[in-house]
């Protein structure tokens, strides 16, 4: 006789390709019936364009055939909205809800410090957050997450090698400094940085998030380009300094994310380096690289202030530790950017709301 119990166990050990997740633990098994030896059920697909749908479907096959080799086994597969039309440029990580690209017009505004702890920040806040490190040819992000000389393996999906994705403070991470020595130099053209980009993507396990931030290089290169040509990518997160020298590169990389053909949403600007606060004296504010930068930003992006981000020795060190400021115990370094966090969230919400989704850009030739 036929058991539901051993049924769901040998679906328990089905993969699904896009997340990486089992079946059972991904909820997809909808309608289970069993008839003597005819067992049916329905699998929920995110989206009927996954991959290896085929070898899905024989897999689940073989798990139950497995137990009971007499069984006839059917399996309809559905999308989660049978009824919607499917998009033109349907995302590759549809189990992703919102990709927020944290980007600058220069190097040395602190970047990445803003996105690692926007990341930790969002996760606060009980939602599930991945981060990817797309500064390939200065891949921090290991450092500040302490997770230096660790390396990712590699899992076989369906005759398909997926990257696994490293794990710091319960957030599932990307780099190439995972895959690079840590002095290695990075000398690579555009053909082979688009590559690395959509394997960080469509070739890495990423499970249902609902925010994947993305720390950019600082500019408008190829980076960027593969990115909006990879994946929709709901908003845009600007970081600049004060000064007048970073807010006029910054206003280069927001009119990239404007073009027309790009048309990327601006989530909001953070202004990083705000003043500076020496620990002894925490009430005072010294402006040493001068006032106004993150407020012009806002008002040429049309968008709003996250967060202002003084300048303090202990962000720095938290960094340098692999201890970002979120996740230390000191609640003056939190704030700042659990502010930006539950800003961020509100201009999410808000641009979802108001706006189309993004499309995903179409190179014509």
């Amino acid at each position: 006789m036929i058991e539901t119990g051993n049924i769901i166990n040998a679906l328990s050990k089905v993969i699904d390709p896009i997340s990486g997740q089992n079946l059972i633990e991904k909820n997809m098994v909808r309608d289970l019936s069993i008839d003597g030896n005819n067992i049916q059920f329905t699998l929920e697909l995110t989206t009927m364009n996954t991959p290896s749908k085929s070898e899905l479907n024989f897999a689940c096959m073989e798990a139950i055939q497995k137990i009971y080799p007499n069984a006839n086994v059917h399996v309809h597969m559905m999308g989660k909205n049978p009824n919607a039309a499917a998009p033109e440029n349907s995302s590759s990580v549809p189990q992703i809800k919102n990709i927020i690209a944290v980007a600058s017009g220069k190097g040395g505004v602190g970047k990445s410090t803003v996105a690692v702890n926007l990341a930790l920040g969002l996760k606060r806040t009980g939602a599930k957050v991945g981060l990817i490190d797309a500064d390939l040819y200065g891949p921090s992000i290991p450092t500040m997450l302490g997770l230096q000389g660790e390396k990712p393996k590699v899992q076989d999906v369906y005759g398909k090698p997926k990257i696994v994705p490293l794990e710091a403070y319960g957030l599932p991470v990307m780099s190439l400094g995972f895959i690079i020595e840590p002095e290695q130099a990075v000398v690579l053209r555009g053909p082979r940085l688009a590559a690395i980009i959509k394997q960080f993507f469509q070739d890495t396990i990423w499970t249902d998030l609902d925010y994947l931030v993305v720390d950019l290089p600082p500019g408008t290169g190829d980076v960027q380009l593969t990115l909006v040509q990879t994946v929709p990518v709901t908003g845009v997160v600007l970081v600049t300094t004060p000064q007048e020298v970073a807010v006029a590169d910054a206003v280069k990389a927001m009119n990239m994310f404007l073009l027309p053909s790009v048309n990327v949403p601006i989530l909001g600007v953070v202004e990083n380096m705000s003043w500076f606060t020496p620990k002894e004296l925490p009430n005072n504010k010294y402006y040493l690289f001068g006032e106004g930068g993150g407020k012009k930003m806002v008002d040429l992006s049309d968008s709003v202030l996250l967060g202002q981000i003084p300048l303090i020795q202990g962000i720095r060190e938290a960094g340098d530790e692999g201890k970002p400021a979120v996740v230390t115990d000191d609640v003056d370094l939190q704030k700042y950017f659990l502010t930006v966090a539950q800003n961020t969230i509100q201009q999410v919400a808000k641009r979802n709301e108001g706006k189309n989704p993004t499309k995903i850009v179409q190179i014509k030739t």
